[in-house]
């Protein structure tokens, strides 16, 4: 219970966080990605703050033996780069700039009830669905 009660707050503030950056508005993330038109640089400041909340984030738990929360660390333990990996972050780009959601602000942005962004979660959880039946499938 008391992991699920800190994910909501975690979760509660990333949410809160995207909508204040405006990461949950497409129109403002299609601006920045637009670098040969009319850009839009103010989400770089937003993409800088994250990578220096996550350095030091990560300077904490290389220091840490243990989280707060939680047993052990989650890090990844695979490094290479394969097929399955560049083609997943193909398509993450290629679904970000065509519609300027990712699914972390498309789930926030639900809460705004725009018809596009129920549509855009509606075809991420197909996709997700579809890619765990291929995984099981082996295809």
């Amino acid at each position: 219970m008391r992991n699920t009660f800190i994910a909501l707050i975690a979760g509660t503030l990333f949410g809160a966080g995207l909508a204040v950056s405006r990461m949950i508005d497409p129109a403002k993330v299609l601006g920045f990605l637009d670098v040969a038109g009319n850009w839009d640089a103010s989400l770089a400041l937003v993409m800088a703050s994250a990578l220096v909340v996550m350095s030091i984030a990560w300077r904490i738990a290389g220091a840490s033996r243990a989280p707060l929360f939680a047993g052990s660390f989650a890090t990844p333990t695979r490094r290479d780069i394969d097929v399955r990996l560049l083609g997943g972050a193909a398509i993450f780009g290629v679904g970000w700039g065509l519609v300027g959601l990712c699914p972390g602000p498309a789930i926030s942005g639900l809460a705004l009830g725009r018809l596009e962004v129920f549509w855009f979660v509606l075809a991420m959880l197909a996709g997700m669905a579809m890619h765990r039946y291929l995984l099981r499938h082996e295809f």
